[in-house]
């Protein structure tokens, strides 16, 4: 076996274990876990094809993973391919929690993080539609389930109308909704709960909108999509075969039906966001929107909602007696 099949197992190797202390020592939920993971073997892909035959294998590997300048070279080539300052941002925290651990149990020389500067993100807000076309995006979400050429409803359609309605009511992460339980919805309260980061729950209202779609989900359209050979049967939104649903395929179904509505495009994290600026729009204040969205700090929710000029203008000639 050559020095670099060598290294790639190593790199493997203690991936899987980095994997693993993370959820068990950190309490991060799987989505965290998993772009943890998806940084760290970008990293060492990088690494190990960088090296030349002569100077590579597992101890050449790990002398890269404590050399600051092997690292910077890693980051470098990801900024000149164009990724975002906040995508690097993440790599570099995660690459700095990697190096602490692997640095402790012995299996780097050395912590290169520990001086590694973070690029501070850019504070780019994702797309927010408007109050008109968030309607519009839903109405074309009820009418693809609700075709007038069957004579039922397609399941899968109704599904996203509903997950798509439940997304723009609550303001939760499409991790949250992927990972919605049965027991957790509270029909006659009209509320849902859910797990967020650090698996801290917390209970979010929904509108009688998302009720209605919710209802016709689970009467008419979960049923069929239940598979009793699938372990996802206390999941709330399905897959098309029964098991769980994907954040990929909401996050795919979100920008099809975008492009046939004709609105603005976005993912589920723009529509979190959409939701967001709408109750502030509507009069919501901010710790609020704080304890509805999860955010741990309420730096976060002022990064991520903006009022409108016209919406401020309004307040401050409301409240303000010199105005």
């Amino acid at each position: 076996m050559s020095e670099n099949h060598l290294a790639a197992d190593f790199a493997s190797e203690i991936t899987a274990d980095f994997g693993q202390w993370l959820s068990v020592n950190r309490g991060l939920s799987p989505q965290t876990v998993r772009a943890y993971l998806t940084d760290l073997r970008e990293l060492m892909t990088f690494l190990v094809d960088s090296d030349s035959e002569e100077d590579s294998g597992v101890s050449r590997l790990r002398a890269d993973l404590a050399n600051p300048a092997r690292i910077r070279a890693w980051l470098g080539s990801m900024s000149r391919a164009g990724m975002s300052r906040a995508t690097l941002a993440r790599r570099v925290a995660s690459f700095r929690t990697f190096a602490s651990w692997a640095q402790v149990r012995g299996i780097v020389p050395g912590d290169a993080g520990q001086n590694l500067r973070a690029t501070r993100p850019d504070n780019a807000l994702p797309t927010v539609l408007s109050a008109a076309d968030a309607a519009h995006l839903l109405e074309t979400a009820r009418a693809a389930a609700y075709r007038e050429d069957s004579a039922t409803p397609n399941p899968v359609k109704l599904r996203d109308w509903a997950a798509l309605e439940l997304l723009y009511a609550t303001g939760i992460r499409v991790s949250e909704l992927t990972g919605l339980e049965l027991a957790n919805i509270n029909k006659s309260q009209r509320t849902i709960r859910v797990t967020g980061k650090g698996d801290k729950q917390r209970v979010v209202p929904y509108g009688i909108p998302a009720g209605l779609a919710m209802e016709e989900y689970l009467e008419k359209g979960r049923p069929t999509l239940v598979n009793p050979e699938k372990p996802a049967l206390n999941r709330v939104f399905l897959g098309a075969k029964g098991g769980v649903l994907d954040t990929r395929i909401v996050r795919g179904m979100l920008h099809r039906l975008t492009a046939q509505a004709g609105v603005p495009d976005l993912g589920p994290h723009g529509l979190r966001h959409t939701a967001a600026t709408h109750l502030l729009d509507g009069g919501a204040d901010l710790r609020s929107v704080q304890e509805i969205l999860g955010h741990a700090s309420l730096a976060t929710t002022q990064r991520y909602t903006h009022l409108s000029m016209d919406k401020l203008r309004a307040v401050y000639l409301q409240a303000h007696p010199r105005a």
